[in-house]
């Protein structure tokens, strides 16, 4: 890497470290873009981070997901907690970028130094967050933001990788859209350490908050005892109760030190790491050996899987 990328990404990431908003969000950039400098602020943040607590919100569309994290930033506020969220949209087909902008639904929050939030684009990556949900945390996270929350694109039932960044992941569902048929599935709730039925102000709240309680009675013994709380995000009801809950739950971890940061999450960077370089050496592997295998694979003198191995086996030599 050039001397010139090496000075820009230390000065960038010096302020970074200094709590200068422009920095993290010019380096949050530099990362969603896949930029060349991105892996030097990424690695020289790495010994910064650790002292955040990550709080992941997730649920299907319609729940009132981005009105409940308004109203959970207004509540850590008033505890003197600063607070970073990374709102994950999905992506316009055009130019890749966020088009939802969930951040509108904060937009109070808009004047306060204490508060930093940034919508980010999925890019179409699965699971409901994006690829870079993890650097980006990161980022915050060294940046030193006490209070990291991520929310969810809103997919459904697929939405657990937030679990593999997420110290809490929060549930939100809400009534009358099918938390009965949820309830019984395998899938988003599972991964649940609080579960929120949010609009509770509305008819049938109670009823699906018995129906998740029911669900929870199915689950192994250690995965029983997970809330099940009510809010209405609008008014505020009962989401001083729901922030209470989350910090509890966060003291399940050791408390937060700069450089120590939960395994999954590491885990979860060196994996998308692996995944990456792999995927740039398979773009460059050799023509013939691909159009060969293809061609064998369509004759059914091999399975794919069998292809992917013998592949994989070329390129990792």
């Amino acid at each position: 890497m050039s001397t010139a990328v090496d000075d820009a990404a230390a000065e960038l990431v010096e302020r970074l470290l200094g709590g200068q908003r422009a920095a993290l969000a010019r380096a949050i950039t530099h990362v969603e873009s896949g930029a060349a400098i991105a892996r030097r602020i990424l690695q020289a943040v790495q010994p910064g981070a650790g002292t955040a607590r990550v709080i992941g919100f997730t649920g299907a569309p319609g729940v009132g997901k981005s009105s409940l994290i308004n109203a959970v930033i207004r509540e850590f506020r008033s505890r003197s907690k600063t607070v970073a969220v990374a709102a994950v949209d999905p992506s316009s087909p055009i130019s890749g970028g966020a088009i939802l902008g969930d951040r509108l639904r904060m937009g109070e929050h808009g004047t306060d130094d204490g508060v930093f939030i940034r919508s980010i684009s999925s890019r179409g990556h699965l699971g409901g967050i994006s690829a870079t949900t993890a650097q980006v945390v990161d980022l915050m996270d060294a940046a030193g933001w006490n209070v990291v929350i991520i929310e969810t694109v809103g997919a459904g039932q697929s939405e657990v990788e937030i679990t593999q960044i997420a110290d809490v992941s929060v549930v939100v569902c809400a009534p009358g859209l099918g938390d009965d048929v949820q309830a019984i599935k395998a899938g988003i709730l599972e991964i649940a350490d609080v579960l929120v039925v949010n609009k509770a102000d509305q008819p049938m709240a109670d009823e699906t908050r018995k129906q998740l309680v029911a669900m929870l009675g199915l689950r192994r013994a250690e995965r029983r005892n997970v809330p099940v709380l009510t809010t209405v995000a609008t008014t505020g009801e009962g989401v001083d109760r729901l922030v209470s809950v989350v910090e509890q739950q966060c003291q399940r971890y050791p408390t937060p030190k700069r450089g120590q940061r939960p395994h999954k999450r590491l885990q979860t960077l060196i994996a998308q790491a692996a995944a990456r370089q792999l995927q740039e050496r398979l773009a460059t592997s050799n023509e013939a050996m691909i159009h060969d295998l293809c061609t064998r694979v369509s004759r059914g003198e091999l399975s794919i899987d069998s292809a992917a191995r013998t592949l994989l086996d070329a390129v990792l030599k």
